[in-house]
């Protein structure tokens, strides 16, 4: 594998996870929204889909040989949005409250989305500490070159 498509790799890489770190928080700072704008309800619990995705353009597929192994990524296919049911919470005096006095909030488990987070957190540090790797090893056979 070259340099530049591990570059590319851990590139993708990082989208993803920044990506899953921004929907992640997104739900940790809406996790007690009672209503969103237009106030159709609560905030929706939002997930991220990912997918493998080949790094090769098309140029680079043609001379490609049968020594070389194709190289996959990773792409976010799209943002869904959770079809948990919401929880309904009693809280009479909440502005929200319907006329029974239950509030209706998002089912976010904040311990969940914690773990989520972390795990995108270590993902992205070991793709950005692939980068610096591959930039050394750069660095290194240009002095080589010297």
């Amino acid at each position: 594998m070259d340099f530049m498509t591990a570059l590319d790799l851990s590139a993708s890489g990082l989208s993803a996870e920044r990506t899953q770190l921004n929907i992640t928080a997104m739900n940790l700072a809406n996790a007690k929204t009672t209503r969103i704008a237009g106030g159709s309800g609560p905030y929706q619990r939002k997930s991220v889909i990912k997918e493998v995705s080949s790094l090769d353009d098309p140029f680079g597929k043609h001379m490609r040989t049968e020594l070389d192994r194709e190289v996959k990524g990773v792409k976010v296919k799209g943002i869904a949005t959770d079809s948990r049911p919401e929880k309904l919470v009693y809280e009479p005096g909440h502005p929200d409250a319907d006329e029974k006095g239950y509030v209706h909030y998002p089912d976010i488990n904040v311990v969940e989305e914690m773990a989520m987070m972390m795990t995108a957190q270590r993902n992205f540090d070991a793709n950005a500490t692939a980068i610096d790797t591959i930039k050394a090893m750069y660095s290194k056979a240009l002095e080589i070159g010297k």
